[in-house]
């Protein structure tokens, strides 16, 4: 979804340019100089965190804003490939000037959008920061993605990253721990475990954000890949990106994904007025892994599949909501990895969540979290070939 805006730092690093995926052992497999993450930021140590499992899976992380930089898993060929955008030095991730993004990011204290920055907790209205179109979009203009995490690498495949987020962080009110767990399991899985708690009443949506071109080629834009969403229901939203409170059926509409098709055969039909307002997709749809209240993690909530590298990837989650945003905002011409400017659509965010703008709808599942409850979110990503 469209990027918020946060504080820039200035950091003193080299721009160089590196092929896709290396072998040489100064790089991680996905071509990444763990060197040009080796920095400070906020008076607090940023590095690059290696993860890896025993069948040539590595996920690369920065602790700066919990944030996935590489996805390295083997093509229908073998050949390992990235499979997710970003940059290669932290330097353009910190810059929210110049280069602003979520890539990869861990989301936090709101995932998506809240209206007009409106909250109401414990009986007191809250006027959160707005930095989109009148709402407060991923918590604000210093967000989670935009702050430095605790790293801590339990062994080769685990990494935990904890943040302490002060009572008033982006005017959220209670004194929050949160953690965010990556796990690399030798299945094919990245597990991603969110967990938090407050001493005050609050509310809490966390996720990741990464942007998937399966093809391993983000030069080129990835409508080819083939969509499937285990819904059959959205939430509408208006033109400023915000919900309005609907929750409307797919069928009949390009918003069905119940059968897989790739995304360019319906991505274009600006006669359907929700697509028109996006330029493409960026909606939240209704999962049906949830009901009564609990999400099924056990069943696929939506998958994504490139015909180019044969690779397939199924999302699995506990959460209501997945938003599906297909890069419409890309496009700017600021290069991220291996010198490539992305063009617009070059990828697709496969963001398990709550609804946007729940705190305001008392009718959808609820993101608020008191004192002595812990918030716990899961989501992974399952890779194959076909």
């Amino acid at each position: 979804m469209k990027k918020a805006k946060g504080s820039i730092w200035g950091i003193g690093i080299l721009f160089v340019v590196f092929s896709a995926c290396s072998s040489n052992s100064k790089f991680t497999e996905s071509g990444l100089d763990p060197a040009r993450f080796d920095t400070t930021i906020n008076n607090k140590p940023v590095k690059l965190y290696v993860l890896k499992n025993a069948n040539n899976m590595e996920v690369c992380v920065t602790n700066f804003g919990g944030r996935i930089v590489s996805i390295c898993v083997p093509n229908k060929n073998g050949t390992p490939t990235d499979v997710v955008l970003g940059y290669d030095n932290i330097a353009q991730y910190a810059d929210s000037v110049n280069s602003p993004s979520d890539f990869g990011a861990a989301i936090g204290r709101y995932a998506n959008r809240i209206n007009k920055g409106k909250i109401t907790v414990a009986g007191k209205q809250i006027q959160l920061p707005t930095n989109n179109y009148g709402h407060c979009l991923h918590g604000g203009p210093s967000g989670w993605q935009y702050q430095v995490y605790d790293g801590k690498q339990l062994n080769d495949s685990t990494l935990q990253l904890t943040i302490k987020s002060p009572d008033g962080d982006n005017n959220f009110p209670g004194n929050v721990t949160a953690t965010v767990t990556y796990t690399v399991k030798n299945d094919g899985i990245l597990d991603m475990i969110f967990e938090a708690t407050t001493d005050a009443e609050t509310v809490i949506n966390m996720t990741n954000h990464s942007y998937f071109n399966l093809s391993g080629d983000p030069s080129k834009p990835g409508t080819n890949m083939v969509l499937y969403i285990n819904a059959d229901n959205y939430t509408p939203t208006d033109s400023t990106y915000m919900t309005t409170g609907e929750i409307k059926s797919v069928y009949g509409t390009p918003m069905d994904f119940t059968k897989r098709h790739a995304l360019y055969q319906t991505i274009g039909d600006t006669s359907f007025q929700q697509i028109k307002n996006a330029n493409g997709y960026d909606h939240n749809w209704v999962l049906n892994t949830y009901k009564n209240g609990k999400g099924d993690d056990t069943k696929v909530a939506a998958s994504l599949y490139s015909p180019e590298s044969g690779i397939f990837m199924e999302v699995f989650t506990n959460e209501p909501g997945i938003q599906v945003y297909t890069g419409n905002f890309l496009g700017s011409g600021v290069k991220g990895k291996r010198g490539i400017a992305y063009p617009r659509q070059a990828s697709v965010c496969l963001e398990t969540q709550k609804y946007p703008d729940s705190p305001n709808k008392s009718n959808w599942p609820s993101p608020y979290l008191k004192p002595g409850e812990k918030y716990y979110s899961h989501a992974a990503y399952k890779f194959s070939v076909k």
